[in-house]
């Protein structure tokens, strides 16, 4: 009888000693409890700026992963998440998150053929315009 994939365990999910092969959730639990806040935003921020510079054609690759729709749900994810965030994390960690964000709405303006105008692009709802 082979499992359903919701029966099979994540690649990344710890195994339980007693049982290998299936996560141990409650060990899981306790890693993610004793991480930051901070960090979790942190970490998801990098996460959507990497994924976005992949989908804005920024890669080595170039533009095999080109996406601007996909870029553009990614950027204004991004935007939100640090203007949400923004009185919860330092300036320490916000500004160079900030800076990484303009730079990649600044390459999505860049890399559109009909730029959005000003105000009117990926999260510039939160921003304001974003100008070169």
């Amino acid at each position: 009888m082979s499992e359903t994939p919701s029966e099979q365990p994540s690649e990344h999910a710890a195994e339980s000693p007693e049982n290998p092969g299936v996560a141990d959730f409650d060990a899981m639990t306790r890693d993610i409890a004793e991480v930051p806040a901070v960090e979790v935003i942190v970490t998801v921020a990098v996460n959507l700026m990497s994924a976005a510079a992949v989908k804005l054609g920024l890669t080595e690759e170039g533009d095999r992963y080109k996406d601007l729709d996909e870029a553009r749900k990614l950027v204004t994810a991004l935007a939100g998440l640090l203007d949400a965030s923004a009185t919860e994390i330092s300036s320490f960690h916000a500004a160079p998150l900030r800076d990484g964000l303009k730079s990649l709405q600044l390459a999505f303006r860049e890399a559109s053929v009909v730029p959005d105008e000003p105000g009117q692009g990926p999260g510039e709802k939160y921003t304001g315009p974003v100008y070169g």
